[in-house]
C-alpha cells in the first residue's frame, strides 16, 4: 500500500472476504478489500461485491441523470477451463491490455447479452465508444483484479484472495462463438479488449476517492470526477485518439529522462550544442549534411559498412532527409540494408513528438533502417512506442549529436568547430539530389 490508506497500487495484493467488517484495515496479513472500497462517510453503503466474474455497482441517480458509478470484473485463472468458466482471460499488465470473456454459459438461453454481467458491458460499451464527451464521461470505469493464490501457515490458498489489475477502459467489444471443453457444445459470448489506462500521476495505485464520488447521487458526473486519474480526465476529453497516450506501459530501462538526453551542463558539449543549434537554426537544411555525417559514424562504429548516399530535396521529402547504405557482415558475404535519415534542428530543450517518428517509420520497408537526429531530446512517450513496437529507429538525442560532433572535431579538424561547419556548408548542395532510396542498393 501506498501512505494513503485508500491509494491502492498495481498489483496489491488484497484480502477479500464476503462477510468481512468494512472497518479493519488489515485482515489475515493483507489490505482488507472492504475497508479500501467503503466511502468512509457511508459506511452503510452498500459493499463492492466481487462473488461473480463481473460486477455491476448499483446505478445512481445523480444531478445530471443516472450512472453506473464501477463495473468490477474478477478474473480467476484457477477456474479456467471449467465448466463454469470454459475460457482464458488474458493479462498484458506491462502493456497496458486485457482480453476479458463475458459471463455467457454453455447453460445460458439467449443472447450474450440475457446475463446482468454481460448486459452491463455492453450498455457500458456504448457509452466507452460515444463520440461524444459528455457521454463518455457517464461511462463506468472497469476496475481489474485478478484471484491469486497465496501461502499462509503452511497451505496454498486459491481462494479469498485479489490482485488489483488496475482501470480499464473498453476499447473493442466482440459477439464471439466459444467451445465448452466438458461438453463440446458451442455457445455465444462477449469478448472485450480492455486498455489499462496509466496511472502515473497517483503513484501507479488508484485513489479510491474517485470511486466514492461516483457513487454519491449529490455529484454530477463532473464533480465525480475532481479524483480521476489524468488518464481517465484525458479519455474522457479526447476519445478513442487518446488510448495510446494513456494506455498503461511499463517503461522500458532504455528510456532515457531528457537530462540524460541532453549534455551535463557547464559542460563543452552542452556549450556545442548550443553553437550548433544557433549556427544552423537559420539553415536547417544544411543541418541534414551534418545529421547524415553523424550517422554515418555511429553505424559505421557498430561493425557495418557504412556508405554514404545522398540528402533529399528541401521539402517533400516525406519523412526522409537523407539516404545510406549499411552493410552487415563480411565483404563477400553481407546483406546492405537502405538506411533512411531524418534531421531535426530544435532547441535542445524541445522534444520530439510520436507523430514525428511516425513519419520515419511509416517510410521504412522491410529490411531498411531509420536513424532520427536531433538537437533535442526525444519525449518519453516516443521512446516507448519504439521499443514497444521494435521499430528499426535509431534515436541520436542532442547529448549524442553533441559527443559525436566532438569526436569529428577533434579527428578531423584539429579541434576546429569553424572548419567542420564550413565543410557541411560546402558538401550541402553537392549531396542534394532526387533519387528513389532503395538506388542506394545499386551504388
Amino acid at each position: 500500500m501506498t501512505d494513503h490508506p485508500r491509494h491502492v497500487p498495481m498489483l496489491d495484493i488484497l484480502r477479500y472476504a464476503q462477510g468481512a467488517s468494512r472497518v479493519d484495515v488489515v485482515l489475515d496479513g493483507f489490505v482488507n478489500y472492504h475497508f479500501v472500497t467503503t466511502p468512509p462517510a457511508s459506511s452503510v453503503a452498500p459493499k463492492l461485491m466481487l462473488e461473480a466474474g463481473i460486477n455491476p455497482a448499483a446505478m445512481v441517480g445523480g444531478p445530471d441523470g443516472q450512472r453506473r458509478p464501477v463495473i468490477s470484473l474478477r478474473s480467476s485463472p484457477w477456474k479456467a477451463g471449467h465448466a463454469s468458466n470454459p475460457w482464458h482471460d488474458e493479462f498484458d499488465l506491462d502493456h497496458g491490455h486485457v482480453r476479458y470473456y463475458g459471463d455467457h454459459k454453455p447453460t445460458t438461453v439467449g443472447l450474450p447479452g440475457a446475463t446482468v454481467g454481460n448486459r452491463a458491458l455492453l450498455d457500458a460499451w456504448a457509452l466507452h465508444a460515444a463520440t461524444d464527451p459528455r457521454r463518455r464521461r457517464q461511462a463506468p470505469p472497469l476496475l481489474l483484479y485478478r484471484s491469486v493464490t497465496v501461502r499462509r501457515n503452511g497451505r496454498n490458498l486459491v481462494k479469498g484472495h485479489i490482485e488489483f489489475c488496475g482501470v480499464a477502459v473498453i476499447e473493442r467489444l466482440e459477439h464471439v462463438v466459444q467451445r465448452d471443453p466438458e461438453t463440446g457444445r458451442s455457445f455465444p459470448n462477449l469478448v472485450l479488449d480492455l486498455a489499462v489506462i496509466d496511472l502515473a500521476d497517483t503513484g501507479d495505485a488508484l485513489d479510491l476517492r474517485w470511486i466514492d464520488d461516483r457513487r454519491d447521487p449529490s455529484l454530477d458526473c463532473v464533480q465525480a470526477d475532481r479524483h480521476a486519474p489524468d488518464a481517465w480526465s484525458r479519455w474522457v476529453r479526447d476519445g478513442r485518439s487518446a488510448i495510446p497516450r494513456v494506455r498503461r506501459r511499463v517503461v522500458s530501462s532504455r528510456v532515457r529522462s531528457a537530462e540524460d538526453q541532453l549534455p551535463p551542463a557547464g559542460s563543452v558539449a552542452e556549450d556545442l550544442l548550443d553553437r550548433l543549434y544557433r549556427y544552423f537554426d537559420g539553415r536547417k537544411h544544411a543541418f541534414e549534411m551534418l545529421a547524415a555525417r553523424v550517422s554515418a559514424q555511429i553505424l559505421g562504429g557498430s561493425g557495418g559498412r557504412y556508405h554514404a548516399g545522398w540528402l533529399t530535396r528541401p521539402g517533400g521529402d516525406g519523412g526522409v532527409d537523407f539516404v545510406g547504405r549499411l552493410d552487415v557482415g563480411t565483404p563477400a558475404n553481407n546483406t546492405p540494408l537502405v538506411v533512411l535519415g531524418q534531421a531535426k534542428c530544435i532547441r535542445p530543450s524541445s522534444s520530439i513528438s510520436p507523430d514525428q517518428v511516425a513519419r520515419v517509420v511509416a517510410r521504412l520497408r522491410r529490411g531498411w533502417l531509420g536513424v532520427f537526429v536531433t538537437t533535442g531530446i526525444f519525449s518519453r512517450q516516443a521512446q516507448i512506442e519504439v521499443i514497444d513496437d521494435q521499430y528499426p529507429l535509431v534515436l541520436v538525442d542532442g547529448r549524442t549529436l553533441a559527443e559525436q560532433v566532438l569526436r569529428m572535431v577533434a579527428a578531423d579538424h584539429d579541434g576546429d568547430l569553424g572548419a567542420l561547419l564550413d565543410s557541411v556548408l560546402t558538401d550541402y548542395d553537392l549531396a542534394v539530389t532526387y533519387r528513389r532510396p532503395d538506388e542506394i542498393l545499386l551504388a
